[in-house]
């Protein structure tokens, strides 16, 4: 039976000079996922994160958009995952990812951080632990000479971008849901294969 995940995290950075950036896309699928079950987040200290709870038929679930900064994300989730001990297995965390194409998302059910200081955060945070599921939503790379990877992430869309980041941001959040209703690999048979049919691209 596909895996079901009772905890999502989206990575980001607190605080509103962050809103709207490329690193932030995490929390923007977040967003998303609370409105489409009509929950919303509320800060809870004790996890250092802002939570939603969802109930469903399967059970709870907990939404959590981690306000530690992306470097310490894994002081949240580990917290959160004690709270509801929950396995690795049953944890998907939804980050953007500078190596896929602005609008191209990736499902998969393990790996390892792929150079994201989030993942690696979470990674450490779990005592090495890397069989959980993440979505990474492709955010680009910059074509402007000069800026780093840093800068990059760190600075918000342009106009050109807008839609196709909306565009990502909307297909992340059904993917999510698709996790949690139909699990981890079903999602994976069906939003992977979306986007690579749509793309002409077979791997």
């Amino acid at each position: 039976m596909s895996a079901k995940p009772k905890l999502v995290v989206g990575l980001g950075n607190p605080g509103r000079e962050y809103e709207g950036t490329r690193h932030n896309i995490g929390f923007d699928v977040l967003a998303g996922v609370a409105e489409k079950f009509g929950c919303s987040f509320r800060n809870r200290a004790r996890f250092s994160a802002d939570v939603a709870e969802v109930v469903r038929e399967s059970g709870k679930i907990v939404l959590a958009k981690p306000q530690t900064y992306m470097n310490r994300s894994g002081v949240a989730v580990s917290a959160l995952v004690s709270w509801l001990k929950a396995p690795p297995a049953e944890l998907l965390v939804v980050v953007d990812d500078a190596d896929l194409p602005l609008g191209q998302i990736r499902l998969r059910s393990s790996g390892g951080s792929g150079g994201h200081n989030g993942l690696r955060s979470i990674i450490e945070a779990l005592g090495g632990a890397e069989d959980f599921a993440r979505l990474r939503v492709g955010i680009g790379r910059s074509g402007r000479p000069g800026l780093d990877i840093t800068d990059h992430v760190l600075s918000r869309f342009a106009a050109a971008e807008r839609d196709g980041a909306r565009e990502a941001a909307a297909r992340a959040t059904e993917a999510v849901v698709c996790c949690l209703e139909q699990g981890v690999a079903t999602a994976m048979n069906r939003f992977n294969r979306k986007y690579a049919v749509q793309e002409g691209d077979e791997r």
